[in-house]
Order: C-alpha cells, then structure tokens, then sequence
C-alpha cells in the first residue's frame, strides 16, 4: 500500500461486470479531476491468442494448465512489479492487449488477441487503476494484494456471470456457445483456486443476484435486467461506512447484515458512486506533497 501513489484494483472474473465498475470510476475521476493511470488485467497474460492455439494444438496436455486465471499462463511477476514500483515513484510499464470491442487500436493496425509493445505510464498521474483477474491474488509465489489500497470484487452469482460471460463472447468476441461453454467449464478448477479467495480480501463486494430464474445458464437467453436484479454489497469494516446515509439516498435499499447493504439493480450506478467516492477523496488527501 502506498499513501504517496495509491492502487484501486477491481477484480472479478471474465463476464463478472468489473468493466462496468471501471465506468464509473471513470466517470468518478472526471467528476473530480483525478488523473489515474489505467492498466488492463488482460495485458498481463503471457501468451497472445495465437501463441496459447498454437501451444492448445501441439500440447493438447496443457490445455488444463494454461487458462487465463492460472498463475503459469500470466505475467504476475511483471504485474507484481509494476504496482511495487508505482506505489514507490508512481511510475512503472504496462501494455495493452486488443479486444474485438478495441475498435481505435484495431484500426490503427493492431490484430485482435496481441499485445502493444510494453510502455512506461503516463507521468504525474494521481493513483493507479487496475481492473482485471488477479488485483487481489495471494499465492506462495507473489502476493499481489498486499500493495493495492483499494481493492474491490465484483462477482455474480455464478449462473449469472456464466450468463453474462456467453453473451458477450458471442455477441462482441465472435465466439460460438460451444466453445464459451468449453472454456468456462475448462478453468472450473483455476476458478476456485485462483478467483474466488480474492473475494475474501476486498474491502467492498458487489454481487449482483437475480430475480429471474437463471437455473440453466447454457440455455440461450437474455441477461437478466437491472430492473430484474439486486446487487448485494458487502464491506470488510463496516465501521467505516455511513449506513442511514446510504439508506435515506438510495431508494428501497436495506441491510440483510450488519456489514451487507443490498440496493436495486436499477440503482447500482448511484450506490456505488456513494460509496466509492468518498473512499477515492480519502486515498488522495492521505497522500504527502510532492
């Protein structure tokens, strides 16, 4: 943890929603004039897609190894790095990984599944953003965790993030149901080693629930709608959290624990920009002059 150069880290699984999350920061920073430097999770992973096909059709054995949420097919050591270094100077190398969606990289030459050249962060920025798979890793090796200031989950219940996962796969990724499916039940066991411990140690959970049934998530259909949803937000100090104030401000909120609030899905954006915001003012005025 750093107070000179602070980390936020949103973390989650693939089709775990953390891209909305971002957004609103986003559009949090902009609001109060932070200037954050952005890293992808997804810059990170070892192998571009043609190199992991490549290895998946003349090692067909490592397929079980090498999914995006295992330690051996990502570069934790460089990721590691880069935040130690940051916290310390503010400065550090990162590089982007093109997504279908990444229309502004593609059309200046990039193929979709490679990576930019590594580069060093923008300077004078105010904190680090990261959203990706691994901001709040711990393994024998690395302890990813240990350096982020602000780290937030997001994770839906599972048949709903397998929901969520496959309708984007298809509909922005051009990947069949087939082969989503297949990859989601392939990394079940690196899911359970290396996503799900992270949510127990963010400091705020977002866990979107349904109230549609969801009970066969390959089945073909909508992802459920924000209207159709409550979004469960559990925080590790609930000392911290002023909770008559986020009660009175968002409407038909209320509390199933003493650490839990649970607000409508149509009424997230609001909740969370309550919360977060002024837990970005408090990490920048604990920073020393420089």
């Amino acid at each position: 943890m750093s107070r000179e150069y602070p980390i936020i880290a949103v973390t989650g699984s693939s089709g775990a929603g953390t891209t909305t999350v971002k957004r609103t920061f986003e559009r949090m920073f902009a609001r109060e004039d932070v200037h954050a430097a952005f890293v992808d999770g997804d810059a990170f992973h070892r192998y571009n897609r043609e190199e992991l096909a490549r290895i998946f059709r003349d090692e067909p054995e490592r397929k079980g190894e090498l999914s995006h949420f295992a330690v051996e097919a990502n570069l934790l050591d460089r990721l590691e790095a880069l935040f130690q270094e940051y916290g310390e100077f503010g400065s550090g190398t990162f590089r982007h990984y093109i997504h279908a969606e990444d229309k502004q990289m593609i059309e200046a030459g990039y193929r979709v599944g490679t990576f930019t050249e590594w580069q060093s962060l923008p300077c004078g920025t105010d904190l680090l953003f990261y959203e990706g798979l691994h901001g709040g890793l711990v393994t024998a090796e690395h302890d990813i965790a240990r350096h982020v200031d602000l780290l937030v989950g997001v994770a839906p219940t599972m048949n709903l993030e397998w929901i969520q996962k496959i309708d984007r796969d298809i509909k922005l990724r051009g990947y069949s149901q087939e082969a989503v499916i297949d990859t989601i039940l392939g990394r079940m066991d690196d899911y359970v080693r290396y996503i799900q411990p992270q949510f127990s140690r963010t400091h705020i959970n977002f866990q979107r629930v349904p109230t549609v049934d969801t009970s066969n998530p390959f089945e073909v259909q909508d992802i459920p709608s924000d209207a159709e949803s409550f979004v469960v937000i559990r925080f590790r100090d609930p000392s911290t959290v002023d909770f008559p104030y986020l009660l009175a401000m968002v409407q038909d909120a209320f509390m199933s624990r003493p650490h839990t609030l649970v607000v409508p899905g149509s009424r997230l954006s609001l909740a969370m920009e309550l919360i977060l915001a002024p837990l970005v003012r408090h990490l920048l005025a604990q920073r020393r002059f420089r």
